[in-house]
């Protein structure tokens, strides 16, 4: 078995996997740079077994998906329609010669436009928050949630990721509340590291109109579970069908990304607060979002449980949501278990059960 991994060269991503693959007594895969699919290089033969990564944290990547002539301004938000469009054409053209993709272009399509995803979720009965019709602009959004009689949504780019752009929205008699990652200027919007709030209705208006041309999904914010003084979510990795590695995201406020300075939480003492029976719903639902993305080697899912850990949703699902830093299972990291799956017959084995099931269905 001989891989090529699609990503950017020295990307701790690529490391991570071509260290698995090595662990594993494979060749050393191929690295095609996404630089290399997006300027016009060859795609990988027929035969050729590909893992397609994120193109994410190159700037000169971003401005090829973008095709634009001026590069975006570190943590710039621009094009991210554009980007996504370039995202589709390229994973297109990896698979254009006939390569067998650990992440189909129908599913990567599917999964990094929060529309789609959202909606063929909601088609195979996966619970999921409600979403709002098609927003154009603040003035819209406002009316739908009055119509919808909802105080509080997360306001989300289509095609954005990591929470960039991703805004936490409460209304109410006389006041607006936003949560969120962007850096408003009288130039541009940015993404920050930093939570921002906005209390003035005109700057938060103007956050909502100027991330709309690039396309918003927008859902009802359900109350999350909690353990101590903080709101709980999880990341769960789900390989080949079946969920395997997760991590607890805990935050004092609404966005529980890691990398915005929360903390993570402690796995076994969130699956004693839901019990074993609301456990093993949750990742039932996590295999059944799965099974939506047949074509994916893994896919990573933002799983909630609700206020008294009864219930649970999916908030989102990640087509390279695999990155999850020293989290073992069986000795095995998110990336040795990809590999594993695929040197033990089990994702041939998961495909072969999918496609017997869409024709029995």
């Amino acid at each position: 078995m001989r891989l090529t991994v699609v990503g950017n060269p020295g990307n701790r991503r690529v490391d991570l996997f071509r260290r698995a693959v090595l662990a594993a007594g494979l060749p050393r895969p191929e690295v095609l740079p996404w630089a290399d699919v997006l300027t016009g290089a060859p795609p990988p033969p027929a035969g050729a077994l590909v893992r397609v990564d994120s193109p994410g944290e190159d700037p000169a990547v971003d401005q090829l998906l973008r095709r634009s002539a001026t590069p975006a301004r570190p943590g710039e938000l621009v094009g991210l329609a554009a980007a996504y469009a370039g995202l589709v054409a390229g994973v297109g053209r990896v698979a254009a010669a006939g390569a067998t993709l650990l992440n189909q272009p129908e599913d990567v399509a599917g999964l990094c436009d929060k529309r789609r995803c959202h909606a063929l979720l909601a088609a195979a009965g996966v619970p999921v928050p409600d979403a709002l019709p098609a927003i154009d602009g603040y003035a819209r959004l406002r009316a739908a949630m009055a119509t919808a009689g909802w105080r509080r949504v997360f306001v989300k780019p289509a095609h954005g990721s990591s929470a960039a752009g991703v805004i936490a929205l409460t209304v109410g008699p006389g006041r607006v509340e936003a949560v969120t990652t962007v850096e408003h200027t009288p130039e541009a919007l940015f993404n920050s590291l930093r939570l921002r709030r906005y209390t003035r209705e005109s700057e938060v208006a103007a956050i909502v109109d100027r991330l709309a041309p690039d396309g918003l999904h927008v859902e009802r914010w359900l109350p999350k579970a909690g353990l101590g003084d903080r709101v709980v979510d999880l990341r769960v990795v789900v390989v080949a069908g079946r969920p395997t590695h997760a991590v607890v995201r805990a935050a004092r406020g609404p966005l529980t990304n890691l990398h915005l300075g929360n903390m993570r939480g402690d796995l076994a003492e969130l699956r004693s607060a839901a019990g074993s029976a609301a456990w093993s719903a949750a990742m039932e639902t996590c295999e059944r979002v799965a099974a939506c993305f047949p074509g994916s080697l893994h896919v990573g899912v933002d799983l909630m449980f609700l206020v008294g850990w009864r219930r649970h949703a999916v908030a989102e699902v990640n087509a390279f949501g695999d990155l999850l830093p020293g989290v073992l299972v069986d000795g095995r990291d998110t990336y040795a278990e990809q590999v594993y799956a695929l040197t033990s017959g089990r994702w041939d084995r998961w495909r072969a059960g999918r496609e017997v099931a869409a024709c029995g269905a």
